[in-house]
């Protein structure tokens, strides 16, 4: 397949879309940590544009393989999304209550960083519908569908950066709120993952 200007710009296009559940998350992420350092912020950004770059290539190499395989498991895609970003959410959220209790009144809410772990859960949870894009990408050739995840993952690194950055702008005035609050961000992004999944 030709890689001409449309190719780019729907691939780019592509990007802008699988990365919003990335972003919502990275903005969570700003939130729970705003004295985040621009290496860590790279770190948790470069992270989702892995995942977005990996799971369209994983779904394509399904297509091309296991193509039977790969329809039976998509129907789980939206209940394991739900139950990651559900998981990772409560534990924000109890982290967010147990360091506003242990603060005490009137003192700032000590905030734990985002675990490695942790981080590497949200990337599959917010990226594992891409996986789905192995069928829109199916008539690619090996070196297009490689390109096209790479144009995917530049997007991702991107928009998640901005992503972190408005987070922290706004955690910094929420303080020890934020963690709590980046939780039910997650859990709310978890379920509109699922409901459309299942329902739409």
């Amino acid at each position: 397949m030709e890689q001409g200007l449309m190719f780019f710009i729907n691939s780019a296009m592509l990007g802008v879309g699988l990365a919003m559940d990335a972003f919502s998350v990275s903005l969570a992420n700003g939130l729970a940590e705003p004295k985040m350092r621009a290496r860590r912020m790279l770190l948790i950004a470069g992270v989702f544009a892995v995942f977005q770059a990996l799971m369209p290539l994983t779904g394509w190499f399904f297509v091309h393989t296991m193509a039977e395989l790969f329809t039976a498991f998509s129907v789980f895609i939206p209940w394991i999304a739900l139950g990651l970003l559900v998981f990772i959410g409560s534990k924000m959220i109890w982290e967010g209550v147990e360091s506003c209790r242990a603060g005490g009144e009137g003192e700032a809410c000590r905030l734990e960083p985002l675990a490695f772990g942790a981080l590497l859960v949200q990337g599959i949870a917010t990226s594992i519908d891409a996986l789905s894009v192995g069928f829109t990408i199916a008539d690619y050739d090996a070196l297009s569908a490689l390109v096209c995840a790479l144009v995917i993952a530049a997007v991702t690194l991107v928009i998640c950066t901005g992503g972190i950055l408005i987070g922290k702008t706004f955690g910094t005035r929420l303080a020890g709120k934020a963690s709590i609050l980046g939780g039910v961000i997650l859990i709310a992004i978890g379920l509109e993952i699922w409901i459309t999944g299942v329902f739409f």
